[in-house]
């Protein structure tokens, strides 16, 4: 099999490699859940490839997040639920619908002052019909933070979640108080140390994180950016110690060397030092 520019030989190629007996082991494994955090990594990937404005990279990141999408449908197919043809239809009906002012409605013309007011209740029509193909009981569960995208990063899903929450006042008024609240959570991610809880840990870390990104908002910073940020700190400072072993992981130095092996590598430690 080559390699083609025809969106059918990537489609092709899936269909094999799901194919009982003859296909890949691994991919037969598969299901929605299992390659759902696969997805989330190459939008971050594509996301990562634009910011270093590498177009070559975007290009090959770009055929790794639409593989996601045929490998979703394929298996989508094997259920006869839909196919990739009804994904491309679904998202073209969208487009066309959204976009009156360009793709005619009515008389075909649109005022470019009323494109957002169209978009909007272009939406809006959208999310009722959703909500009328649900359960009863899904379909009635609507609130404020029922706009909130469940679909967004967790740490972009959490800010937007107190972001709503904070619109009628469900908010705290200092950043102070907010840190504070992490204090409280870091005590009782310590008492469920003690009591050596594992589920209780883990609930009281996603406390701390949520506060943590509260501050962030609070102070007007991004926490998905200022965290992209203190990776990239970290690299450096590992980078710079390559010859050292870290005994803590964090951005705080505290180390220990695999060796004193001579004079050469002491002089190298002391510029490390600042010495």
């Amino acid at each position: 099999m080559t390699p083609s520019r025809d969106i059918s030989a990537l489609l092709d190629i899936m269909a094999k490699l799901r194919t009982p007996v003859t296909g890949c082991p691994w991919d037969l494994e598969q299901n929605f859940a299992t390659i759902a955090p696969y997805a989330i990594e190459e939008a971050y990937e594509v996301t990562d490839a634009i910011a270093r404005g590498d177009l070559e990279d975007l290009r090959d990141e770009l055929g790794d997040l639409l593989l996601q999408v045929v490998f979703h449908a394929r298996m989508a197919e094997e259920q006869e639920a839909f196919a990739f043809g009804d994904v491309v239809e679904a998202i073209t009906r969208k487009m066309i619908r959204r976009h009156p002012h360009v793709f005619a409605d009515k008389n075909g013309n649109l005022a470019s002052s009323h494109v957002k007011e169209a978009w909007d209740r272009i939406k809006a029509e959208e999310k009722a019909e959703r909500a009328a193909r649900r359960p009863p009981q899904e379909a009635n569960h609507q609130s404020l933070l029922a706009s909130v995208k469940a679909g967004q990063p967790a740490l972009a899903r959490a800010m937007e979640l107190q972001r709503k929450a904070s619109t009628v006042g469900f908010d705290w008024n200092d950043p102070r108080a907010v840190l504070k609240k992490i204090r409280e959570e870091a005590d009782e991610i310590e008492a469920a140390l003690d009591r050596n809880d594992k589920d209780q840990l883990a609930e009281e870390t996603g406390d701390l994180l949520f506060a943590v990104v509260n501050l962030a908002r609070h102070v007007g910073a991004d926490p998905e950016m200022v965290l992209r940020g203190t990776n990239a700190k970290f690299e450096r400072r590992f980078a710079s110690r390559r010859s050292m072993k870290w005994t803590h992981c964090g951005t705080k130095r505290r180390r220990t060397r695999f060796r004193r092996p001579g004079r050469a590598s002491q002089r190298h430690d002391d510029r490390l030092r600042g010495r």
